[in-house]
Parts: C-alpha cells; structure tokens; sequence
C-alpha cells in the first residue's frame, strides 16, 4: 500500500486525477476486503482552515448520501468511513434515520483520523467503530456561535450561585449575562438534553443493546461539558472504549489499516490541491463533491 510520501510523489510525477484514481482504487479495496458496501464521508476543514460552515454536516448532505446509496446491494450492510468536524443537530439526526431506513442496524464507522461532535453520534449510531492509535472522536455537547451549550449552562449556573452567596457581584455577573439573548439558557438545555437522548438511543438501539446502564453512561459522558472542558477535545481510542464504546483497533489487521489510511491520505491530499470543501463517495465509483465558492 501507498504511504501519504508515496502518494505525494505520485500526484507529483503522474496527471492530473491520479489521486482520484487512487482514492476510488482504494475505496473499491476495503469493499472488496469487506464485502460490504462503503460510503466515505470527508469534510476538508483541516486544510482549508477559514472557519467556513461548508464543511459541516447539514441537511445538503443527505442529497449526497442518496445519491451513493441509489443502486447499492443494501444486504451487503454498510462501512461508513467518517473525517469531519461535526455539524447541525438535526442534520446528523435526519442522516443517521435516513441511513438507518436502508441498512438497518448493520451500519460500521471507520474514524482514520478525526470524527468530532455530531460526527461522533453518527458513530456511536454504528454497531461498531474502528480507530487507529491516531483516531479521535469528541465530545457531543452542541455549541450555539462556537460556544459549547453545556459551558453557557454553566456559567449561568455559576452567576445564580454566586450572585446569592455574594449580591455585590450582580453587576459584575449581570454584564457578563448581558451576551446571551433571553432564550438562551432554555435553547441550550433543550440541545444538550436533545443530543443526550440521541447518543443514548442510539446506542441502545445498536452498538450496546444488550447493555443499556453503559449506553447511558457513554451518552451522559460524551455530552457532559465538565468531561471535556473543551469542546474540541480529543477522544482516543483508550478512553472511547474505557466509557463502553465498542472500538476495534485498525492496528489489528495490517492489511484492513493500510487500505483504511490509504483512503484517508488520498482524500487529505484531494482536498489540498482542489476546490472541494466535502466529498461523500461510494465502492461504485460515485461521488458527491461540495466545492468552494
């Protein structure tokens, strides 16, 4: 298998759209290995790094899902290989019951590299993930304006607190306050609890039926704030499974890893030297691709 330099070099020295060649070429690898169907969902914001919402999951997805899911033998299942940095609550939910609608349950997440907030439910809807020591998810707590809402819940939790242990601190509270619109708290409690009860469900649903006491930890875990304290914080492997998740190690099958990291590189490189913001492709050569405005 290709290394990323190999890969480099090649897209160097060979025409244009060989790197497309070889991500399809690769992609049609882990079906065959598999015998299973693949759709690859990748969003490029690691190298177009300018803060555009293009990248996120959002409803124009799920057009880029049915149009790689037209024609697929449903009773082969699904291996859904995820990099994205997570998106609208009600998008992933809308995607995870669309995909759900044709796969059932059998539904498997690869995560070479990085599957963050929503991108992480759309995971833990999966009866199984597999991650490298190199993986990640994160935390599924919703963010209002790239503010976690489980950290504006806390703050106005904080200001009650201390404004009744100590009233001369209510000016000092009331202007940090002032940021928030007056539905806010409400609009974040509902989120967070929202996304909660998704992760919950659907783990119940899939991945730990058998076992819902840990479905629930795993889901309180991952949408609580004060876990991550941040929302962008990486989740490994290690931790995905020590809270219950049930993670297979890529490292596993060198063979399954190489063709896994090969996709993972070719697409990295894809969205390096074009305009596509977000790609959704299939084993049968089709694709779906976002481009920059």
């Amino acid at each position: 298998m290709p290394s990323l330099d190999e890969l480099i070099g090649e897209a160097q020295k060979s025409p244009t759209g060989i790197i497309d060649l070889r991500r399809h070429e690769y992609i049609g690898k882990l079906a065959e290995k598999r015998d299973r169907n693949v759709i690859c969902y990748y969003s490029g914001w690691l190298q177009k790094n300018d803060q555009s919402r293009a990248d996120d999951i959002s409803d124009l997805d799920t057009e880029g899902f049915m149009a790689n899911i037209h024609g697929l033998d449903k009773s082969k299942g699904l291996d859904l290989v995820l990099h994205t940095p997570g998106g609208q609550l009600s998008a992933v939910e809308q995607l995870v019951k669309y995909l759900k609608s044709w796969f059932n349950n059998d539904i498997v997440a690869f995560v070479p590299q990085l599957a963050m907030s929503a991108g992480t439910m759309m995971a833990c809807a999966c009866k199984e993930i597999y991650m490298g020591k190199q993986s990640a998810i994160g935390p599924t707590d919703p963010q209002f304006g790239g503010i976690p809402a489980g950290g504006i819940e806390r703050e106005f939790e904080q200001a009650v607190k201390e404004t009744t242990k100590n009233p001369s601190s209510s000016a000092m509270w009331a202007q940090i306050i002032s940021k928030y619109t007056p539905t806010l708290l409400g609009e974040c409690r509902n989120a967070v609890q929202a996304s909660t009860e998704m992760v919950k469900d659907w783990l119940s649903d899939n991945m730990l039926k058998d076992d819902e006491q840990t479905a629930d930890h795993a889901a309180r875990w991952l949408g609580t704030h004060e876990n991550s304290a941040m929302h962008d914080r990486h989740i490994n492997i290690d931790q995905a499974r020590e809270i219950g998740l049930k993670v297979i190690p890529l490292e596993e099958d060198n063979e399954l890893q190489d063709i896994v990291l090969t996709i993972h590189h070719a697409y990295m490189l894809s969205f390096e030297r074009s305009n596509a913001r977000k790609m959704i492709e299939n084993s049968e050569g089709k694709s779906w691709i976002i481009q920059q405005g």
